[in-house]
C-alpha cells in the first residue's frame, strides 16, 4: 500500500505525514491529539491524524473528517478555537457539562446538544441514571463531537461505521444522524426496563401487597420524571432538525432526522403512559392500604361490640354492694356466664344478619 495512513486498500487522500493508521474499535486519542478519521471520496478511511493532518483535511475540503473532542482534556479543548475557530460561545457550550439540550446556526456550520443517558453499573441503586452532554458541531465536510470520557452513541457509530463505511462517504450530516439516532435509541432499554419495573410492583402491590413497595413506586416515578425532562427539549430540537431549512441539512437528509424525531416522540408518549400507570399502582396502593385498615377496624368493632355483654354485666355484679341479686346464690357466676354468652351469641347473629360481618 503507497500510503500508510489508510486503513483499506486504495488511494486515500493526501495528508500530511503524522496520521497513524488506526483499526479496531473506537480508541481514544492521546493527551494532545483527539481520535480522528477522515473519509475520502474512494472509500478509503484514515485514522489517528496528526493535527496538522487534521488541520490540511479541513482545508481541502474533500471527504469527511470526523474529530472526536474529550472536552476534559484541555489540550484537546485547544482544537476548537485554534483548528476550527468556532465561535467562542459555542465552545463555551459545549464545554460545560450542564448546557441544556439545543440546536443553534453560526456562519458556516450548526451545533447540536443532545443529552445521552444510561443506567449507571457502579451504584446499587437499581434506578440511578446518568446524563451525559454530547455536542455536535457539524460543518461542510466535517463534524466534531465533543464530550467528557467515554461515550456510547460515539463508541457504537464507530463499530457501525467499520460495518458500513459507506455511510460517512453520504456526508457529515448523515454521521451526525447516526450519532444522535444512536443517543435517542439509548432510551428503549431504560423504556424496557421500566416495563419490567411496573409489572413488578404491580405485581408486589396487587398479589402480595408488600408494604416496602411504596419507596420502590416513588423511586420509578421520579425516574420517569427525569427521562421526561430529559427528552423534552430533544422533542424540540429535532423538530427544528427535520422541518427547519439549513444549508448544511440537505432535504435527503431530513428525512432521516424525522425518523429519529418519530422515536422521541414515541419514548415520549411511552414515558408519559408509565408515569399514568405508575400513579394508579400508587392509587392503588393507597386503596390497598385504606383497606386493609377498614377491614382491621371492622375487626376490632366486632370484637368490642361483643364485649360489651361481658364488661356491662360483669361491671354490674361486681359492684361493692351488700345486697344484689343472685349474690348469695351458689350458681350465680355459672348463671351469669351463660347469659353474657348468650348476649355476645345473639350481638353476633344481629351483626351476621346485617351483613356486617
Amino acid at each position: 500500500m503507497d500510503n500508510p495512513e489508510a486503513s483499506s486498500t486504495g488511494t486515500a487522500v493526501q495528508l500530511p505525514s503524522g496520521a497513524a493508521p488506526v483499526t479496531g474499535t473506537w480508541i481514544p486519542g492521546d493527551k494532545i491529539t483527539p481520535w480522528s478519521c477522515h473519509y475520502g471520496l474512494d472509500g478509503v478511511a484514515t485514522k489517528g491524524l496528526s493535527i496538522d493532518s487534521i488541520r490540511h483535511a479541513l482545508e481541502s475540503k474533500a471527504g469527511t473528517l470526523w474529530v472526536d473532542i474529550d472536552y476534559s482534556n484541555t489540550s484537546q479543548q485547544s482544537l476548537l478555537s485554534e483548528v476550527f475557530h468556532f465561535h467562542p460561545l459555542a465552545i463555551e457550550d459545549s464545554l460545560n457539562p450542564n448546557s441544556r439540550v439545543k440546536f443553534e446556526e453560526y456562519a458556516g456550520y450548526v451545533i447540536l446538544i443532545v443529552r445521552t443517558i444510561a443506567f449507571r453499573d457502579d451504584t446499587e441503586d437499581p434506578y440511578d441514571i446518568e446524563t451525559v452532554n454530547l455536542t455536535c458541531f457539524l460543518g461542510p465536510n466535517y463534524l466534531v463531537t465533543v464530550h467528557g470520557g467515554k461515550t456510547h452513541p460515539v463508541e457504537a457509530t464507530v463499530a457501525l461505521l467499520e460495518r458500513k463505511p459507506e455511510l460517512a462517504q453520504a456526508g457529515s450530516a448523515r454521521l451526525m444522524h447516526a450519532i444522535v439516532d444512536e443517543a435517542v435509541n439509548a432510551y428503549f432499554p431504560i423504556i424496557d426496563q421500566l416495563d419490567e419495573f411496573v409489572d413488578g410492583l404491580e405485581d408486589r402491590i396487587f398479589t402480595s401487597f408488600d408494604q416496602t413497595a411504596l419507596r420502590d413506586v416513588f423511586n420509578v416515578k421520579k425516574l420517569v420524571l427525569s427521562l421526561r425532562r430529559h427528552l423534552a427539549p430533544e422533542r424540540d430540537v429535532f423538530a427544528i432538525l427535520a422541518n427547519r431549512p439549513s444549508s448544511l441539512l440537505a432535504a435527503g437528509t431530513q428525512v432521516y432526522f424525522r425518523d429519529v424525531h418519530d422515536h422521541v416522540l414515541r419514548i415520549n408518549d411511552a414515558l408519559e403512559t408509565y408515569r399514568e400507570l405508575l400513579s394508579n399502582v400508587l392509587d392503588g396502593y393507597l386503596t390497598q392500604v385504606s383497606n386493609r385498615l377498614g377491614s382491621i377496624t371492622k375487626t376490632l368493632s366486632v370484637v368490642a361490640t361483643i364485649s360489651i355483654p361481658f364488661v356491662v354485666i360483669s361491671g354490674m355484679w361486681g359492684m361493692n354492694f351488700e345486697k344484689i341479686p343472685l349474690h348469695s346464690w351458689p350458681h350465680g357466676f355459672w348463671f351469669l356466664l351463660v347469659v353474657q354468652l348468650a348476649v355476645g351469641g345473639i350481638l353476633l347473629v344481629a351483626l351476621r344478619w346485617r351483613k356486617l360481618l
